[in-house]
C-alpha cells in the first residue's frame, strides 16, 4: 500500500514542480527581455530614503556613492533613528560637502509601532519628491544608472511601484553560497510572479513606490505591530499586475554586506519569516505549493530509491531527479545572468537539499514566533 502512495506523490510532485520551473519561473528566466536604460528629457524628483540606526561605518561609503548617480532631480535623505555612534555629527559633516543631502532625526519611537516602519513614515513624509526609492545603509547600487532604471517605471509608464533585486557581496565558505542561493531563488519568485501580474513581495534594499499612494493608505496601517515587513507586507497588501512593475538589469542592481555568523543570518531570516505568516491568503497558495511540492519529492524519491528492489523504477525516479535538477540550474543560471549579468549556479543541486531543511525548520521558527527585533 505504502508505494502506490509514494509513486502517486512523486509524480504529483514532479509534476507540480516542472510547472513552477518550466512556465512560472522560466517565462522570467529564458523569455524575459532586460529593462533597458532610458534617459527622459525632464526627469520627475526622486527621494532616496534611508532608515539608519548606528550605520556610521556604512554611510561613509553609501552616501557618496548616491551622490555621483546620474540623475539630475533627487535627493538623499537619511533617517537617523535613534544611533549613539557618532552618525548626527558624520551627516553634519556631509551635508556640507553633498547638496543633496537632507536627514530627519528620530529621537523616540511611540510603543505602539515598529521602529524602522516609524523611522520609514517620517522619512517619507518628509521627502521633497512624490516617486521614493528605497534601500539600506549596508547597500550600494552597483552602477551610475540606479535612479533612473528604478523610478522610470512610475515616471514614464505610471506605474505604482518598482520592484528591484538586492544582491549581497560574495565571500568565501558555505554561508555565503547559501545566502547566495536564497537570495536567488527569493528574486525569482517574486519577479516570475511580477510578470505573470501577480506580485506579492519586493525587498527593501530595492523598492520604488509613489509618496501619494503611501499617504493615501495611511503609511503601514494596519501593518504597525509587526516587526519587519515594511517592504514584502506593503508590496503584498498594495501591489497588483497593473500598477506593478519589474526592473532586471544588472545596472539596477543593489548590493550589500551578508551576514557572516549563521546565528545572524538565522535571525534575520527568522525575522522575514515571520512577516510572511501575514501574507494573503493567494499569496501563500502561491508559495506554499512549490515549497510542500519540493518536499514531497524529495521524500518520495529517497523512500523510493530506498524500497523499490528492480532496476526499471530506480532509473524513473533517478532520471526525473536528474531532470529536476538540469532545468533548475538552466532557470536559476539564465535568471542570475539577467539579474547580475552572470550565470553558471552548478552547485544549485546541493543547496536545493539544504534550503529545503532551512526552509522548513527555520521557516517554521520564524512563522510561530511571537517577538522579532529589528535593532
Amino acid at each position: 500500500m505504502l508505494l502506490p502512495i509514494l509513486w502517486i506523490a512523486f509524480f504529483s510532485s514532479v509534476t507540480i514542480q516542472f510547472i513552477y520551473l518550466l512556465l512560472i519561473f522560466g517565462r522570467f528566466a529564458y523569455f524575459y527581455k532586460s529593462t533597458k536604460s532610458q534617459q527622459s528629457q525632464q526627469e520627475e524628483g526622486v527621494s532616496i530614503v534611508i532608515a539608519a540606526r548606528n550605520e556610521k561605518n556604512n554611510l561613509k561609503t553609501l552616501i557618496p556613492a548616491l551622490a555621483v548617480q546620474d540623475y539630475s532631480n533627487y535627493e538623499i535623505l537619511i533617517v537617523n533613528d535613534r544611533s549613539s555612534d557618532g552618525t548626527p555629527a558624520l551627516l553634519g559633516e556631509m551635508m556640507a560637502i553633498y547638496p543633496q543631502l537632507r536627514t530627519v532625526t528620530v529621537g523616540h519611537t511611540p510603543g505602539h509601532v515598529t521602529p524602522k516602519k516609524y523611522a520609514l513614515t517620517l522619512g517619507i513624509k518628509a521627502a521633497k519628491n512624490d516617486i521614493i526609492l528605497l534601500t539600506d545603509a549596508d547597500c550600494q547600487p552597483v552602477s551610475k544608472n540606479w535612479i533612473q532604471l528604478m523610478s522610470n517605471p512610475l515616471s514614464a509608464n505610471e506605474k505604482t511601484f518598482s520592484l528591484g533585486y538586492g544582491a549581497y557581496h560574495l565571500l568565501p565558505g558555505f554561508l555565503n553560497k547559501l545566502i547566495q542561493y536564497e537570495t536567488l531563488l527569493t528574486a525569482i519568485n517574486y519577479f516570475s510572479f511580477a510578470l505573470w501580474k501577480a506580485p506579492l513581495m519586493g525587498v527593501g534594499r530595492n523598492l520604488c513606490y509613489r509618496k501619494s499612494f503611501f499617504m493615501e493608505k495611511k503609511a503601514f496601517n494596519h501593518l504597525w505591530h509587526i516587526n519587519g515587513g515594511d517592504d514584502d507586507l506593503f508590496i503584498n497588501r498594495y501591489a497588483n499586475g497593473d500598477n506593478t512593475a519589474v526592473v532586471i538589469n544588472p545596472e539596477s542592481i543593489t548590493v550589500s554586506h551578508p551576514k557572516t555568523t549563521f546565528k545572524g543570518y538565522l535571525s534575520q531570516k527568522k525575522r522575514h519569516f515571520h512577516a510572511g505568516k501575514y501574507y494573503g491568503a493567494k499569496n501563500k497558495l502561491k508559495l506554499g505549493i512549490f515549497a510542500f511540492t519540493h518536499l514531497i519529492f524529495w521524500v518520495a524519491a529517497f523512500l523510493l530509491l530506498f524500497l523499490v528492489k528492480s532496476w526499471e523504477p530506480i532509473i524513473t525516479v533517478a532520471g526525473l531527479v536528474i531532470l529536476r535538477a538540469l532545468i533548475q540550474v538552466t532557470v536559476i543560471s539564465a535568471a542570475k545572468k539577467k539579474m547580475e549579468g552572470v550565470g553558471n549556479v552548478y552547485w544549485t543541486m546541493f543547496f536545493d537539499l539544504v534550503y529545503l531543511s532551512y526552509f522548513w525548520v527555520i521557516g517554521t521558527k520564524g512563522y510561530l514566533s511571537k517577538e522579532i527585533k529589528w535593532k
